[in-house]
């Protein structure tokens, strides 16, 4: 391999040599673009979007669009892009990385693609990994694309719904990762279309691609909420529950594994929850509850369907026996569990909505980025994204001087070594960054420097404006900054007065970070734009990274020299075992990852099925037909399950189906068991059918068929959300338990996507049941309008943002000298209390 890189250059030499001959055509434009009076400059836009629409395309106006961006910048914020920084937009276009190192002008670069891909009016994103940045980079970069007639707009945390319409409406949005990922999440929970913010997920640039498509993909965007309703209300339907009586009150399916209410237990239950129509919509939530609970107490069997170890409910697997970690009954059914066993139920607080920046990053239809350091995440980039890296050259040769790492057998003499290598620095006039791989010893080694005298500026990545000033002064005369790595970030340091006569900015790595890439990245503070520069590595037997992944081989060596807490070696063997050990972490992180991602693939798909439902309903399609082949799914896999076609089981089989059907759509008594019994299994669903069919053309006609689309809308979309959300929950408890199938020879993955996808299913079908169920009961008195099932009460994001935020609401616990939640006018412990 070296050997043909040698011959022909590496991938990235030979990649940048077939785009050469595009930038040389923009430079060829440049003294035309230079001639054109402001307004003729002006006037390219319109002229470029009449040629897309003629049959141009992108790659075709590139040349020029990127021309005019180079004129228009020179002309408003005075910065002409270089060639390196043609070159970049180029790759950027193209949709893959492009590796620029730090001070190359990266946000300048993301000015050409940006426009360039504006003129097809779909949108750009450009993500930055917070929001002083974002608003920085738009505020910075604005005067060019108006200059040019295009708006840009920025997407900050404290926004509101109005706000965000408007920035997602321009032709360019700066934001964070976590903020567009968010929104997107909150777009597929609204209740109406007009409440949706983003628009589609067209052409997206990263900065600090490694950064947000990496370092932070192994922390899924999660939305969680609050239900309206306590979680005593399963303890008010499991007492209930418990009040009734088979038979009279009842009647038990074991066949589709469902417990079903008489007429007396209907009204038992009108009578106990105080409602005037049990079956209507409006009641959901109650029938719900009540459904579970009696499936709960009569079906489920303790230690043969569930156990009950250290106050959880586990579910027992039917075929094996074995507890199965991190199963939950779908649909409140293990809550109900719960209720009835009088432990813990498990409903504090609901996970509403989730995705990973993965699976976020990889619906736009383009995808591109942009950081100083992507080469050693190359396979990855490739593997997950589909996106291949480009280094592109530097402006100017870079002058740093990368010192060899120092190698200290103990952490105390390193840190002894580092404080003297810092104050000799400082008595030089030359300035110092210190990098630190923690908050802790930042503050360790500030305090080491306050006991020798020496002024300093401590930061700790948490991406405030004042940081990135303060940081933006590492670079003058005798500064010391310790800093975590990831402070600042993004921010370009400038050098002061007699600094380069003082060697540049000295960058000093107090230890290795477990990823190269985090190294490299502090390294390329210094050397921006052919400054000279210098950086070294300090390292101790004792840091983390050589604890846990050093070789035994450089301990021998370090033991056989005899060497001192205050001696270091400085050797390639060093330097190579401390590179194998990183390349040994990036690999499990590696595996992390892929592993998160091949869960969240499991539930993307389930994700996309139920997102593309709901944006049907928003978009007001008619769900008629939609509708019937709900009812046709439900009497098919009904009849199919009850009835085996055999005539002496006909007579039990029967009852059975009708009374289950009745609990669903059926009205009582409107068919008897001699019209069925003739029939064969194709003739009976028929049958079932048209009843249903001429069911749901009476209430058309009752509400008037606009009213009855909206009806099957609102009814939908509240199902949906429902199901939706009591799935995720329970994926994420499958997920967290599915570890522990690794001891039984079961390949947790593998058993992840085969479990997820039959609750899927059961899920789906829920939906089908409940749809049609509260469709056919619904009441012209009371048609249900459209209302969001949970509210959003915080996200895992929350406490990262200084910005303040709404509190979390609480669950309201009902106390015990309280009214009764069933409506009795009790107190709570005198009545359904008394159990709890």
């Amino acid at each position: 391999m070296k050997l043909f890189e040698k011959l022909f250059g590496t991938y990235s030499e030979r990649e940048i040599k077939r785009i050469i001959p595009i930038v040389n055509k923009i430079d060829n434009l440049d003294s035309k673009m230079q001639s054109l009076t402001d307004e003729q400059l002006k006037c390219k836009t319109s002229e470029f979007k009449e040629r897309l629409q003629k049959g141009e395309s992108l790659d075709d106006i590139l040349p020029e669009a990127f021309a005019v961006v180079r004129e228009a910048s020179t002309r408003t914020i005075g910065l002409k892009h270089f060639r390196e920084q043609l070159m970049g937009g180029i790759v950027l276009h193209q949709g893959r990385i492009a590796e620029m190192k730090t001070g190359e002008g990266k946000t300048l670069v993301a000015t050409l693609p940006a426009y360039l891909n504006a003129l097809t009016e779909e949108g750009v994103h450009i993500v930055t990994v917070n929001d002083y940045l974002a608003k920085r980079d738009r505020d910075t970069m604005s005067p060019i694309y108006e200059f040019l007639g295009l708006k840009a707009g920025v997407i900050l945390h404290d926004l509101d719904q109005i706000q965000r319409q408007d920035a997602y409406n321009c032709d360019i949005t700066y934001g964070t990762n976590s903020e567009f990922g968010f929104d997107y999440l909150r777009d597929n929970m609204v209740i109406y279309k007009e409440e949706r913010v983003q628009r589609g997920l067209n052409f997206v640039i990263v900065d600090e691609v490694d950064s947000i498509l990496i370092d932070e993909a192994r922390t899924p965007l999660i939305i969680s909420g609050q239900g309206d309703k306590s979680t005593d209300l399963y303890k008010v339907a499991d007492y209930f529950a418990k009040s009734l009586k088979e038979e009279d009150d009842f009647t038990k399916d074991e066949k589709s594994n469902s417990v079903i209410l008489t007429e007396q237990g209907i009204e038992k239950a009108e009578k106990f929850f105080h409602l005037d129509n049990y079956a209507d919509p409006e009641n959901m939530e109650i029938q719900h509850h009540v459904v579970q609970a009696l499936k709960a107490n009569y079906m489920m069997k303790r230690d043969k369907d569930y156990m009950v170890r250290d106050g959880e409910v586990l579910i027992v697997d039917e075929f094996t026996g074995r507890v199965m970690e991190g199963r939950r009954y779908s649909d409140g059914l293990h809550q109900a569990i719960e209720a009835k066993e009088s432990v813990k139920i498990q409903r504090e607080s609901k996970t509403l909505a989730t995705i990973t920046y993965q699976n976020y990053f990889r619906m736009f239809n383009k995808l591109s980025g942009m950081t100083g350091t992507a080469l050693t995440e190359e396979n990855e980039f490739r593997e997950i994204y589909g996106l291949d890296v480009i280094v592109v050259p530097t402006h100017k040769p870079i002058q740093r001087i990368d010192q060899p790492d120092l190698v200290y057998k103990t952490a105390k003499g390193k840190f002894k070594a580092i404080v003297e290598d810092i104050v000799n620095t400082y008595k030089k006039g030359q300035p110092s960054l210190v990098g630190t791989v923690s908050i802790e010893k930042s503050e360790m080694l500030s305090d080491m420097l306050k006991k020798k005298g020496i002024p300093h500026q401590v930061l700790n990545a948490k991406y405030h404006e004042k940081e990135a000033e303060i940081i933006s002064h590492a670079g003058e005369k005798a500064m010391v900054t310790i800093a975590t790595n990831m402070a600042g970030r993004g921010t370009d340091i400038k050098l002061g007065e007699g600094v380069v006569e003082a060697g540049g900015l000295k960058i000093i790595g107090t230890e290795r970070h477990e990823s190269r890439r985090i190294d490299n990245q502090l390294r390329g503070r210094s050397g921006r734009q052919g400054d000279p520069g210098e950086s070294r590595f300090y390292v101790s037997l004792e840091d983390d990274l050589m604890r846990i992944f050093g070789s035994d081989k450089l301990q021998g060596v370090v033991d056989r020299l005899g060497l001192s807490e205050e001696e270091a070696i400085e050797s390639k063997m060093v330097s190579s075992a401390i590179e194998n050990a990183q390349k040994k972490v990036e690999g499990n992180n590696f595996d992390i990852r892929k592993t998160l991602l091949q869960y969240d693939d499991v539930i993307n798909k389930q994700r996309e099925i139920i997102y593309k439902q709901r944006s049907q309903v928003l978009e007001g399609e008619d769900l008629k037909e939609q509708v019937r082949s709900m009812l046709e799914d439900i009497i098919s896999y009904e009849v199919d399950a009850h009835i085996s076609e055999e005539e002496d089981n006909i007579d039990e089989e029967l009852p059975k189906l009708i009374s289950l059907l009745e609990e669903v759509y059926l009205p009582k008594g409107v068919i008897g068991l001699e019209e069925l019994q003739p029939l064969a299994n194709e003739e009976i669903k028929e049958k079932l059918y048209n009843i249903g069919e001429k069911l749901l053309e009476q209430k058309e006609e009752e509400f008037g068929s606009e009213e009855m689309r909206e009806i099957e809308r609102v009814l939908l979309l509240r199902v949906v959300d429902m199901k939706w959300m009591d799935h995720i929950d329970n994926m994420e408890h499958l997920k967290q338990g599915i570890g522990l199938r690794a001891y039984r020879q079961q390949e947790p993955a593998q058993a992840y996507q085969f479990e997820g996808s039959q609750m899927f299913e059961e899920m789906i079908y829920n939906i089908k049941v409940d749809t049609i169920k509260y469709l056919c009961h619904v009441q012209i008195q009371s048609a249900p309008q459209r209302e969001r099932v949970v509210k959003e009460t915080s996200t895992n994001y929350d406490s990262d943002n200084s910005t303040k935020q709404t509190p979390i609401r609480k669950e309201n616990k009902i106390g015990r000298n309280d009214p009764c939640p069933c409506g009795s006018g009790k107190k709570f412990k005198n009545c359904c209390g008394r159990e709890a």
